[in-house]
């Protein structure tokens, strides 16, 4: 194997956790080195990430150490959300990381924080960000086996070929309709209707007499121009809106600003229709990439055990698909994706989504595809 991954807990945030888990996963590839790790640490670590990294990079006789603090960690043996973990992955043999050069090829992403601004039209990239925790330091991002300020690496997985795919785990309850009036963050009309009006008609039965206590589970999904919403979703040209509350004059309160001529549809997320859509997910992915040489998750904190009761139902879509196959997974507050489809490309920060890459080494005339 060119290509391992390890996951280790314990009580405390020691070193000893991440120098663990790459004996472990050289063990498992039967190397004495590698050519690249990536480490991702749960917020324990965050005041005390540099020996953790350090103790990897030697443990690893690998300079090449990338990654960043996340509010909990996975691999292909399970995860970790409530405690100090360490998981890594390591490349050998033919596959390597490096800094990303100039041409087409996929820029695995993580910051620290927001999603940067100039990472929109730089490259095509795939990750995720995450904004800290309370009670802890600020989210922390290393590069090289060395902490980085500002909290962002950017590497390439070179001589690899990524396919990149995205499942919102959106049920959507409907078209887009035109919104016709807002003010601030309050969504006041739309289609010809108010905005919780809109929202009631929607609704399975079963919520619609009380919407305001099912909110959680709904969500807006913003499209820019008059086009199926499915389209947009495939494509990734949409933005989820999380919906903060039901006013009494009927507008709804979002967790964004929305402006009169754009489109809104409403969504709704529940476990089942979620895993349904994960899996035809990694289903369009493995038809270019039938037979992977590792995967990289990047999950919502409300996406995985919290979403799915104690357990990660997207991980096990996966591990179902491709058994045995080396996985390294971070849940974070945001996933970074590419959009597809015709017109400007652009990366984008996304919520309560998954986004997952096949990696296989390099093929002549490889490309990247995003799947929502």
């Amino acid at each position: 194997m060119t290509v391992a991954s390890a996951l280790v807990s314990g009580n405390d945030p020691l070193p000893l956790l991440a120098e663990e888990a790459i004996h472990q996963a050289l063990a498992k590839a039967g190397l004495s080195h590698a050519n690249g790790v990536l480490l991702f640490l749960t917020p324990e670590f965050a005041r005390h990430a540099q020996p953790a990294v350090t103790a990897a990079a030697r443990a690893a006789r690998c300079t090449q150490v990338a990654g960043g603090i996340a509010s909990g960690v996975f691999t292909e043996s399970g995860w970790t959300v409530d405690r100090p973990a360490a998981a890594v992955m390591i490349f050998g043999g033919g596959l390597a990381l490096g800094h990303p050069e100039a041409g087409d090829h996929t820029i695995l992403s993580y910051a620290g924080g927001s999603f940067p601004p100039d990472w929109s039209d730089s490259g095509t990239r795939f990750g995720a960000s995450f904004a800290g925790s309370v009670g802890y330091a600020e989210a922390v991002v290393w590069q090289q086996s060395r902490l980085i300020e500002p909290p962002r690496c950017s590497v390439e997985l070179l001589h690899a070929h990524a396919e990149v795919g995205v499942s919102s785990g959106l049920q959507l309850l409907g078209d887009a309709h035109l919104v016709e009036r807002s003010n601030g963050y309050d969504l006041e009309r739309l289609g010809g209707q108010a905005a919780l009006k809109s929202l009631t008609r929607t609704l399975p039965p079963e919520l619609r007499q009380h919407p305001a206590q099912h909110l959680h589970h709904l969500g807006a999904v913003l499209i820019d121009r008059a086009d199926s919403v499915k389209t947009a979703l495939a494509e990734g040209r949409y933005r989820p809106i999380a919906l903060i509350a039901a006013n009494a004059d009927n507008s709804l309160t979002l967790a964004e600003h929305v402006a009169p001529g754009q489109y809104l549809a409403w969504a709704i997320r529940q476990p089942d229709a979620a895993e349904a859509d994960m899996r035809q997910t990694i289903n369009r992915l493995a038809i270019n990439s039938p037979n992977p040489a590792c995967a990289l998750m990047f999950s919502c904190i409300g996406r995985g055990p919290y979403f799915y009761a104690g357990e990660d139902r997207d991980l096990n879509v996966l591990r179902e698909r491709f058994p045995g196959l080396p996985v390294l997974g971070a849940y974070g507050t945001g996933q970074i994706a590419p959009t597809t489809g015709s017109g400007h490309q652009a990366n984008r920060q996304l919520q309560n989504a998954v986004v997952t890459a096949l990696i296989s080494k390099r093929r002549e005339e490889a490309h990247v595809q995003s799947i929502t």
